[in-house]
């Protein structure tokens, strides 16, 4: 298709889908977590917490205990290793298309890491690894579910340590324990149960992971893609690529077996992606995509969704509101665009600052809800956010 012929997309109708899509207009709440994460293809989990706002931000009724059910018991959504070495949770059947298109890299990759530091620290090789994880498996298998420390208890040989930065005055020497238990996660052998404490907490108990079925990686390449455009469209290449963590080449042959159509996209010279029938074409702003206003934790997956930001991120916020290793702080989201940030205080209010000019009455209005309706979520519970921003530092002040 030639440029002149391509449809255009503006900033505004990729706002108004985003706000869609991404089920942020109160008249588009789903009423499961399992629709939650479908909409969204994937939570970001690196802090548990986010898994947990992320639905709350989305779902009509939603309360803890429901996030909870569908991740331990009911077993609906699956945390994994993954895409950029990051831990998303999932759809039960996307699990597998995800771990062929790109868990089962990270895992190979954090394999080999592991037995060079077993074997540069400790001296051991492959093979004792390979006796060690057995021994896992076996005491899980009686234990059913456990931390750490009880996996350690019943195989001795994880409490051996290394040393992580030596020499630096950030040395510490851990156990090996939970490297093995986490490379045997990514490998789809183990998976993180309830965790200690609350839901916040990222000290999960292990338990024997349930086979699912295997795919071909270049299938599972364009069968991810295919739903990150249906969830994000439309994206650059350079989007995809980010997101997923491939290299160039994976990225183009998984774009290009999609059937992707080409588009322009308001400010910026490069080509844009959506599927073939993509109702974006359409999209027009109302009242309810425009006066949406939202509370998105720490690495929502709205946030983090795309690697060209400006068409719903000023650039001259981007350092207030992200940590230098591209991480972002809980935002304040007003028509699909980022606005400013929140944080809750030790006593639990919910505290906001806003980077553009204050939004009009409605908005404020909404704002407020949004705030009253997220502390009823958390109780009486504290999120403490581990990225740290200038923005982040003046609302903790």
């Amino acid at each position: 298709m030639s440029n002149k012929t391509r449809p255009k997309i503006s900033d505004r109708q990729r706002r108004a889908m985003l706000v869609r899509r991404h089920l942020l207009a109160p008249s588009t709440r789903a009423t499961s977590v399992e629709q939650v994460a479908e909409a969204l293809v994937g939570l970001h989990a690196t802090e548990p917490a986010t898994v947990f706002l992320s639905v709350a931000a989305r779902m009509n009724g939603a309360t803890p205990q429901t996030v909870e059910r569908a991740l331990y018991e009911e077993r609906s959504l699956v945390r994994m290793l993954c895409m950029r070495r990051t831990v998303f949770v999932v759809p039960r059947e996307l699990a597998p298309v995800v771990e062929a298109a790109a868990a089962r890299t990270v895992a190979a990759r954090e394999r080999a890491a592991l037995v060079k530091v077993l074997d540069g620290q400790l001296g051991h090789d492959a093979r004792w690894l390979a006796d060690v994880e057995s021994d896992i498996e076996a005491a899980l298998a009686g234990l059913g579910e456990a931390d750490a420390t009880k996996i350690a208890d019943a195989v001795p040989r994880l409490k051996e340590q290394i040393t992580i930065s030596p020499g630096k005055t950030y040395e510490t020497r851990p156990r090996i324990s939970n490297k093995v238990l986490t490379v045997m996660a990514a490998e789809g052998r183990l998976r993180r149960g309830r965790p200690q404490g609350s839901w916040t907490s990222a000290k999960f108990r292990w338990t024997l992971a349930e086979p699912h079925p295997q795919l071909p990686s270049d299938q599972a390449r364009v069968e991810l893609a295919t739903r990150y455009l249906s969830a994000f469209g439309p994206v650059t290449l350079d989007d995809l690529k980010w997101w997923t963590g491939w290299n160039l080449t994976q990225a183009r042959t998984a774009l290009a077996d999609t059937e992707a159509i080409a588009v322009d996209l308001e400010g910026t010279t490069k080509t844009g992606y959506i599927l073939p029938g993509d109702p974006v074409l359409d999209m027009t702003e109302d009242d309810d995509a425009g006066l949406a206003v939202n509370l998105l934790p720490t690495l929502d997956p709205t946030a983090m969704g795309w690697r060209e930001r400006d068409w719903y991120l000023d650039p001259a916020h981007t350092s207030e509101l992200f940590d230098r290793n591209g991480n972002i702080c809980p935002t304040v989201w007003a028509g699909g665009r980022i606005i400013g940030g929140w944080r809750q205080r030790d006593d639990g209010q919910i505290v906001t600052e806003l980077l553009t000019a204050p939004p009009e009455r409605r908005m404020r209005r909404a704002l407020t809800a949004e705030a009253d309706r997220l502390s009823e979520f958390l109780g009486g519970v504290r999120v403490r956010p581990h990225v740290r921003t200038p923005l982040m530092d003046r609302l903790n002040a």
